[in-house]
């Protein structure tokens, strides 16, 4: 059954509620102990022990601010993520450790990052010109580089190296304290890798000088090729436990719980059908339990009569399309199931489990996007201290 939130537990509750209560029994529960026991893993498997700690896309849906505030509270070295707004979302919360914008700064937003002494990543000579011309006298700020070395994303590409490199000489302003790269096949082809990391070092022996900060590894890097770790890593779906890392990685926790409740019940006699259009009609006498969440709570619609549920501790097939607010799922099975039992979507129930990477291999997709597609209208409920 659905109880009620534990007395140790912060409701983060959706922008929509218009009351105190939250009156639907969808929710995502987020244990904040597994996040910062994952962190600890990390740190205790890098020598330097400095992890960066990504939180960008709303720590991957676990909710930035909750998840920034107890792990600068453990100790982490900093955060990075990808926009400028979700830098200034952590600032505006109070959040004090140093912040890393991966992606660079859009629009007119660089006064607004060194007001904040927000640090951001260069990737091309106008990078530098803009945030020299909103500093004024005597003012600077920590700058980051990124080379690229075949993701072929962001970052300057080996003819674009030496212009960034002369423009940031030419703005003693700012200082490069950090160099960086992004990976990417970290968890699937060591040679691409390899050849990566080569790249990089012969262009951070080119600058003479080496700045702080050298860091390229990602989750799947930190794990996979400790000749990555240089002085930082940068840890993002590996805190949150459930990211299809490589299996011999038991000690990480998912931090996330899916969850909601049956709200009804029936039979379909054979030949009837359940949901839009119709597509899954019973082949059998069929008990059918509809569950009040959908795609807009961020259960993939391509999870119609494929994806699954945890009903009484067993797996249960969505049958129909998923719609909107609602779905439905076979609960035959299920003995003496009841309109109120629990229902999870991603998590532990009893003996059973569905991790992100199980769901996401149900739809073709990944567990990043798992994550991340939970929505805004889900409240989270935050397990363990802030």
């Amino acid at each position: 059954m659905i109880d009620d939130a534990p007395d140790d537990t912060l409701v983060l509750r959706p922008r929509i509620t218009p009351t105190a209560e939250v009156v639907r029994p969808t929710r995502a529960e987020i244990d904040l102990d597994a996040i910062e026991a994952n962190l600890a893993w990390f740190t205790a498997r890098v020598s330097h022990g400095r992890v960066l700690a990504v939180v960008k896309a709303d720590a991957y849906g676990h909710g930035a601010v909750p998840v920034a505030r107890r792990l600068e509270r453990a100790g982490v070295e900093g955060f990075a993520v990808a926009l400028v707004e979700e830098a200034l979302e952590l600032r505006d919360a109070g959040v004090t450790a140093p912040i890393l914008v991966l992606n660079g700064v859009y629009g007119r937003a660089h006064r607004a990052l060194v007001d904040r002494a927000i640090t951001p990543v260069l990737h091309h000579p106008r990078d530098v010109a803009a945030f020299v011309s909103v500093l004024g006298h005597g003012e600077s700020l920590d700058v980051h580089v990124k080379f690229d070395t075949g993701m072929a994303r962001l970052g300057a590409p080996a003819s674009e190296v030496s212009a960034l490199l002369e423009a940031l000489a030419r703005a003693p302003s700012l200082h490069l304290t950090g160099v960086m790269t992004h990976l990417a096949s970290a968890d699937v082809d060591p040679s691409l890798t390899r050849r990566q990391l080569a790249a990089f070092e012969a262009r951070i022996a080119a600058l003479g000088a080496r700045p702080r900060l050298r860091h390229a590894a990602n989750t799947a890097a930190t794990v996979c090729h400790p000749e990555s770790h240089y002085d930082a890593v940068r840890v993002g779906i590996g805190l949150f436990g459930d990211g299809g890392l490589p299996d011999e990685v038991p000690a990480l926790r998912p931090a996330m719980r899916l969850r909601s409740a049956v709200v009804s019940l029936r039979w379909l006699a054979v030949g009837e059908g359940v949901g839009y259009g119709h597509t899954h009609v019973a082949d059998r006498s069929t008990r059918v339990a509809t569950v009040p969440i959908g795609y807009a709570d961020g259960v993939f619609r391509a999870s119609s009569n494929r994806g699954e549920a945890l009903v009484g501790g067993r797996r249960c097939r969505m049958v129909g399309n998923v719609s909107m607010d609602l779905l439905a799922l076979d609960v035959t099975d299920v003995p003496d199931v009841a309109v109120g039992d629990e229902v999870v979507l991603l998590g532990t129930q009893g003996d059973a489990s569905l991790t992100a990477a199980q769901v996401a291999g149900r739809v073709g997709t990944i567990a990043y996007e798992v994550l991340t597609n939970v929505s805004r209208r889900v409240p989270r409920f935050y397990l363990g201290a802030l």
